[in-house]
């Protein structure tokens, strides 16, 4: 049994606890949350400093951890895809280890749960074997209707690899169509399957929705795909896609650096169980440009946070991402940061049971964060894995 004290407890149940206390058992279990003083029991563990819940990455890309500072910064999007295209063959052991070093990386930084994209089965023992959570989503990139089906096919196939939590899910929407999705959801219906979707990282991808024109068709081009079925929308992308996606599903929709208002608001139009994600860091890696958070200010769905690859980032830290975040947001409580961080992203993954808040029988991990400043994140602040 551990006892854990420190300035504050974040619960996130209920109200911050000024000198309260954590108890677990070896493994993590919380046995109780209690306010009594702390000052003078030696058994007691006294931080200096905010515990909090373990962090939940709700978006990363675990088989690209090889690329680390292999890619340059800010050369927007579609370069970052052909360096990603051009440089990911590497031999099994780099890759595996690679991964390995990531996947530690995170759980000495605090993060206990990872949404991680797959592309292929190559992660999967990384995953069995960590002691963070992992939902694994496998991406489907198909703009050929015809092969819709075939695509579907061929991601249940590759899912069958990963004996963790696992969905299958689009990869963005300059790689699917519109027969993709439709035949996606026909499938949602029978089974449980959250979705993560890559959205509006780039201007390209709305100039392309609207117009059928621009760098990424230039790029189809070059890498000789076929998009003779796609037709101009004259709407930005998440306003085309939207009223294809399941109902049923949770809908995480990953970067929104270029969301517009006018599509935020569409999205209210319809009864989707939609989640936001925010990877700021890879917003200034690849395109430095970030959100207009203001836009999401007055939204009603549930805002989380992803750390995307090393491929676009140079450190797997949620508190890393949440320094930019706070930095960057006015309206942003700690408290709220802190919920999009842990609880937020502990739903949408279905680990919610467990994860997310400090409450008696659950294993959420414990982060203490030292260095606040006026009861906010400074440049300053740390996180430290306390069980």
């Amino acid at each position: 049994m551990r006892r854990f004290s420190a300035d504050y407890i974040f619960t996130l149940e209920g109200e911050p606890i000024q000198n309260g206390i954590v108890v677990t058992d070896d493994l993590g279990k919380i046995l109780a949350v209690t306010n009594e003083k702390a000052l003078s029991d030696p058994n007691i563990e006294r931080f200096n400093g905010v515990i909090v819940p373990g962090f939940v990455n709700a978006h990363c890309h675990l088989e690209l951890s090889h690329l680390h500072q292999k890619i340059e910064k800010g050369t927007g999007l579609i370069p970052f895809i052909k360096n990603v295209i051009g440089k990911r063959q590497e031999e099994e052991e780099k890759v595996i280890n690679a991964m390995k070093k990531a996947d530690e990386q995170m759980f000495q930084n605090g993060i206990v749960a990872v949404g991680d994209i797959a592309n292929q089965s190559i992660s999967a023992s990384v995953k069995e074997k960590s002691n963070i959570k992992y939902h694994t989503f496998i991406e489907m990139l198909g703009f050929d209707p015809a092969k819709a089906e075939a695509t579907i096919a061929q991601a249940l196939k590759l899912q069958t690899h990963f004996q963790n939590s696992s969905s299958i899910t689009p990869h963005a929407p300059y790689s699917l169509s519109k027969e993709l999705l439709k035949n996606l959801t026909k499938f949602c219906k029978k089974v449980n399957n959250p979705i993560s979707i890559h959205n509006q990282e780039n201007e390209e991808e709305n100039f392309l929705y609207r117009y059928k024109d621009g760098p990424f068709m230039e790029f189809f081009k070059e890498m000789n795909i076929n998009v003779d079925g796609f037709k101009a929308q004259s709407k930005n992308s998440l306003q085309t896609l939207i009223p294809f996606l399941p109902d049923n599903q949770p809908i995480l929709l990953v970067h929104n650096t270029y969301t517009s208002l006018k599509d935020i608001y569409f999205t209210k139009r319809f009864n989707l169980k939609i989640n936001w994600c925010f990877c700021p860091n890879a917003n200034l890696y690849i395109e430095n440009k970030l959100p207009t958070f203001d836009f999401f200010k007055h939204n009603n769905y549930p805002i989380t946070i992803g750390t995307d690859s090393l491929a676009s980032n140079d450190q797997l830290c949620l508190l890393s991402e949440m320094k930019v975040l706070q930095k960057n947001i006015d309206y942003l409580s700690f408290t709220q940061l802190l919920q999009w961080a842990t609880i937020n992203g502990a739903k949408f993954l279905g680990f919610d049971n467990d994860l997310g808040t400090i409450a008696t029988g659950k294993t959420p991990g414990l982060n203490l964060i030292s260095h606040l400043k006026n009861g906010k994140l400074s440049d300053k602040s740390t996180v430290k894995k306390l069980i």
